[in-house]
């Protein structure tokens, strides 16, 4: 299980990184109003959804088999939670899957767009709404620790 917990928070760097740098590469594009290329743009915006699910899957496991997740809610129940427990019990799953979906949303919609300035678009709002949403749910005193 720390193998996973381990996995879980360095993959955290990987995913931050690259949703940072597909939502930047989305505003420049959409700025300078450049072609959507499939060798650049397509790759780093497909990456970031791969990397955001591959967190989301480890991310699920740990929360069903830690003592931080689903049992911690089981034994103790909402409200014998505090507010450290409650943010990764709680918060941090629920508003990251929220995260997630909207990730999703984002590349589904920048695919059915033909123009590159549509595709920048969907990419940099949903991207950054999820990368948004993701910040504000690390639990920040145990991940600098």
């Amino acid at each position: 299980m720390e193998i996973l917990q381990t996995a879980h928070s360095y993959l955290a760097y990987v995913v931050l990184a690259i949703l940072f740098l597909a939502v930047a590469n989305a505003i420049t594009g959409l700025m300078s109003n450049r072609i959507f290329n499939l060798q650049k743009d397509f790759r780093i915006s497909l990456f970031a959804l791969i990397f955001s699910h591959l967190q989301l899957l480890l991310g699920l496991v740990l929360f069903f088999v830690s003592s931080n997740g689903f049992s911690a809610i089981r034994e103790l129940g909402m409200g014998g939670l505090n507010s450290a427990a409650r943010l990764l019990a709680v918060e941090h799953p629920f508003i990251n899957i929220i995260a997630i979906i909207l990730i999703t949303i984002g590349w589904s919609r920048h695919k059915k767009f033909m123009e590159a300035k549509p595709k920048f678009k969907a990419i940099a709002i949903f991207y950054g709404l999820g990368l948004v949403l993701i910040l504000s749910r690390i639990p920040w005193s145990q991940w600098l620790n």
